[in-house]
């Protein structure tokens, strides 16, 4: 039974969630702030964690953040605003997905459950081997990823998007099929989520993202990876 972590400070929303997400057979932990709820991931160890963006002590940003810096734990941001800059600063601090108050429950427990599914999916596939370029390494048993000897810490997201290109090295795909294969065909999110995965990417394993060496765009099309005859050895 998958365990979900509510982080908001408004008590009505946080007993409404967690009333209906253990009527739909969830375990659920429920805290107001957002220390509390690096805390809570660190001790129960969640399934998923749905995050309200503003909190009395730190923002859900920050929690996000700090999250990203030990564990990939999938993450749904929520907030009152629906300002698009708040919808890329969420993703880009290591958010798996956004929704905007007010929102259906239905709409949120289909995202939840889509997420949970393709997180079990990721389990239950064999994997394939460990792929690497002359400074790139990614391992997907371990879900590891080296650029030469320091190790860098993504989002399962980022991890995910990243090993699809590496597999796929050379070709180039589609936006469409990249998010097919990454979020899963019941994905319900904004479709500008890729390229904000993606910029984030590039910060994290290009020298220079303003020229990305490994991750080019096509234009009108998508991204590929670039294929081994044309990284340096």
């Amino acid at each position: 039974m998958a365990l979900i972590l509510i982080v908001d400070d408004e008590q009505l929303i946080t007993e409404s969630l967690s009333y209906s997400l253990k009527r739909e057979g969830f375990d659920v932990v429920s805290v107001a702030d957002g220390i509390s709820a690096i805390q809570a991931v660190e001790t129960h160890k969640p399934d998923l964690v749905v995050l309200d963006l503003m909190l009395p002590d730190i923002s859900g940003f920050e929690v996000c953040r700090r999250l990203r810096t030990f564990t990939a734990i999938p993450v749904i941001m929520l907030t009152a605003r629906s300002e698009e800059i708040d919808r890329v600063l969420g993703l880009e601090v290591g958010a798996d997905d956004y929704l905007a108050k007010p929102f259906s429950f239905r709409e949120l427990l289909a995202r939840i459950q889509a997420m949970l599914r393709r997180v079990q999916l990721d389990r239950q596939v064999v994997q394939p081997q460990p792929m690497s370029t002359s400074q790139l390494s990614l391992d997907p048993v371990a879900r590891r990823v080296f650029k030469g000897e320091q190790e860098l810490q993504l989002s399962a997201r980022e991890f995910d998007l990243l090993a699809v290109l590496m597999r796929n090295a050379g070709r180039a795909m589609s936006r469409d099929e990249l998010i097919k294969q990454v979020w899963g065909d019941d994905w319900v999110g904004d479709p500008r989520t890729l390229d904000v995965h993606v910029r984030w990417l590039r910060l994290k394993i290009e020298e220079d993202p303003a020229s990305p060496q490994y991750i080019q765009t096509v234009r009108g099309y998508g991204y590929r990876f670039a294929g081994p005859e044309e990284l340096p050895l």
